[in-house]
């Protein structure tokens, strides 16, 4: 347990050391840049995981799994991610980078056919500034304009899963969304003590059910898994106040709007997984039709967004106390989204390639977690920006005998 809470504060201090840097341009769009990978043991598979049961961790990719956690057990999970991005326009390019926490999970067994985990990750993220001109009317003069978005939204979730028969499993999560999401509108670029900026902070707010249903059995010597998730549809909450301000911060006016909820689409996902133990295959499919659910912008459009993910995973076993268990994992995957988003008439496609490794501690109760994406959003037309991005993902998980009664000799 020290050697996991030491690895979680150095973790935080990862974090709390790092520069924001991470400017998306499509940030500015909609809710911001939605969280579709696992950063926990499936990010390197692709963040494929539907099929997949929490037999060694916790998988929030379908809340069913948890049915298949080990009994007398406690997981503890934490990891955070590092990105640096390379955007590139038609005439030019430039660099960028964060670390961010993504995860906090904690789960166990609450009966020997009931699982359940309580967790915190992100759910979208706003990170942007623009800066250009803006004329004047009437005038004929112009003014350097700067807009900076910030914030995002958080998702804390409840999950719980039931093992109905053998080979069946059903699983509910439910989640609080909530988070801020500010907007600066400055004219001047802040270069005068006599510039005054406006700032809009929305609050947004709703609760969000997904549902899993998970199939393990047995083909001659391969295990075959198989899942679905559904989520439902919800509507985001949103409370907006508006202020205008001078340079120096002091608030000139301020009032509290009438603010549009959102509406965030049912979605739909299926998996598979294969394995013989050692070499393992997954699958995944999610889908989101946002067509019609919010109003169009004129630089924007909702699309149905789709996303492909897949990989494998080869586990070295090792003996401990005549005892079979995991030693060194690796992987590999891909993935392949369409994004929710139509910028200027072009799909936000994203395509990563992935690699994970996952290595115990001397005691097999902790595992040291590290995976890698090299991968591609958007494309550099029409004055638009691709980003050609790499992720690093630090992942933390301890997994403690509880409740475990000794015989006495």
């Amino acid at each position: 347990m020290r050697s996991f809470i030491t690895g979680c504060l150095f973790l935080l201090t990862l974090q709390a050391q790092a520069q924001k840097g991470v400017n998306s341009l499509y940030s500015a769009f909609g809710i911001g840049d939605l969280e579709e990978k696992d950063y926990s043991r499936s990010f390197g598979v692709g963040s494929a995981g539907i099929a997949r049961g929490s037999d060694n961790f916790l998988n929030e990719l379908n809340p069913a799994s948890y049915s298949r956690l080990p009994m007398e057990t406690f997981f503890f999970e934490a990891s955070v991610a590092g990105k640096t991005v390379q955007y590139n326009t038609s005439t030019s390019y430039q660099t960028a980078g964060d670390i961010s926490f993504k995860r906090f999970a904690l789960g166990f067994k609450a009966h020997k056919r009931w699982g359940m985990s309580l967790g915190l990750m992100p759910y979208s993220r706003v990170d942007y500034k623009l800066l250009n001109t803006r004329t004047i009317d009437g005038t004929g003069s112009s003014v350097r304009n700067a807009v900076e978005g910030s914030g995002g939204i958080n998702r804390l979730y409840f999950s719980n899963a039931v093992q109905l028969t053998k080979n069946f499993s059903l699983g509910v999560s439910s989640a609080l969304l909530f988070g801020p999401v500010s907007t600066t509108d400055s004219l001047g670029g802040g270069s005068s003590s006599e510039d005054v900026y406006s700032e809009v902070n929305n609050a947004y707010r709703s609760f969000e059910f997904n549902t899993g249903l998970q199939y393990h059995g047995k083909v001659g010597e391969w295990q075959l898994g198989a899942g679905v998730t559904y989520r439902l549809k919800s509507q985001l909450v949103n409370s907006q106040d508006f202020s205008l301000k001078a340079a120096d911060g002091t608030v000139l006016y301020t009032e509290t709007r009438k603010a549009v909820d959102y509406t965030l689409p049912e979605q739909l996902g299926a998996g598979i997984h294969i394995s013989n133990g050692q070499l393992a295959w997954l699958m995944d499919y999610r889908q989101q039709n946002w067509q019609g659910l919010n109003p169009n912008r004129s630089d924007y459009q909702y699309i149905t967004a789709k996303r492909y993910a897949g990989g494998m995973e080869y586990t070295f076993y090792r003996d401990y106390f005549n005892v079979r268990m995991e030693g060194l994992i690796l992987q590999a995957g891909v993935n392949y989204s369409t994004g929710y988003l139509r910028v200027k008439g072009e799909p936000l496609s994203d395509f990563g390639v992935t690699a994970g490794a996952s290595l115990p501690s001397r005691t097999g109760h902790l595992r040291y977690y590290i995976g890698l994406e090299g991968g591609q959003r958007g494309r550099a037309v029409k004055g638009l920006v691709k980003e050609n991005y790499l992720n690093v993902v630090l992942h933390l998980s301890l997994r403690d005998n509880w409740f475990f009664k000794r015989k006495e000799l």
